[in-house]
């Protein structure tokens, strides 16, 4: 990337714009306000672990309203399988909405201020992230998706992160080459290493609060990849990196 030369962020979504809420307290409480059934916490936490893992299996395949609803069925079935078999007999349409009405999304302190630091740079910003089709909804609702140029999911590619495919799509849609863009993420595997493969420069996010879990074991970047831990520092990096000419 050339001193002069950033044009374009590219920025993940979940993680590093977009905070969720713990889910497993928000599905106790609708199922005991909806249903008046009561649920341990723990057989929540462990359904949602589940949930959560079969969705980043499938997020890529959720393009349209119709394919999303098909996701979201199938995702609500999946999270009843961990739960009591009262709550497993209710009806299709009342397990998807109490898992949709547990997920609950907020823009992270820092975002806004940083994508609109962004743009008052000049800067393209283009969101990628392995999410399905909905995500303009979520960063629309949360007050994000005017301070971006676009957004590029796995849901509408039907390729996540890492595969370089996703970045080149987001550099496209910026009007960017890979040299004048680069890419922040709170992911090694996803965000750092995805991006360096499309040849694009990688910042880590590795906020405190997470890096503070008693369960993170994240691995460390390649060396030379900036690690900031706030969207704040996002604007000193660009300028350090049009100094001296690279992100190092």
């Amino acid at each position: 990337m050339s001193a002069t030369g950033t044009r374009a962020v590219l920025i993940d979504a979940l993680g590093t714009l977009v905070a969720l809420a713990p889910p497993a307290p928000l599905l106790v409480a609708a199922l005991q306000e909806r249903h008046r059934i009561e649920l341990d916490p723990v057989q929540a936490e462990r359904a949602f672990a589940n949930e959560m893992a079969y969705y980043r299996a499938h997020h890529h395949e959720a393009r349209d309203e119709r394919s999303l609803a098909e996701l979201r069925r199938r995702c609500a079935q999946v999270l009843a399988v961990e739960l009591p078999e009262c709550v497993a007999r209710l009806e299709e349409q009342d397990l998807v909405a109490l898992l949709l009405s547990s997920l609950r999304f907020s823009a992270q302190a820092d975002a806004g201020p940083a994508l609109q630091a962004l743009h008052e740079r000049g800067l393209k910003v283009i969101v990628v992230s392995n999410w399905d089709c909905s995500l303009p909804a979520v960063l629309g609702g949360i007050g994000l998706a005017g301070w971006l140029d676009g957004i590029v999911t796995s849901g509408e590619l039907g390729v996540r992160k890492p595969d370089p495919l996703i970045f080149a799509a987001a550099l496209e849609l910026a009007g960017v080459e890979a040299a004048a863009a680069l890419h922040v993420g709170d992911s090694v595997a996803n965000d750092v290493q995805g991006a360096l493969a499309a040849g694009v420069a990688a910042v880590l996010l590795r906020r405190p609060s997470v890096r503070a879990s008693a369960t993170f074991e994240g691995p460390d970047p390649p060396e030379g990849v900036p690690v900031i831990g706030s969207l704040d520092e996002l604007s000193s990096v660009i300028a350090r990196a049009r100094r001296l000419g690279s992100v190092d």
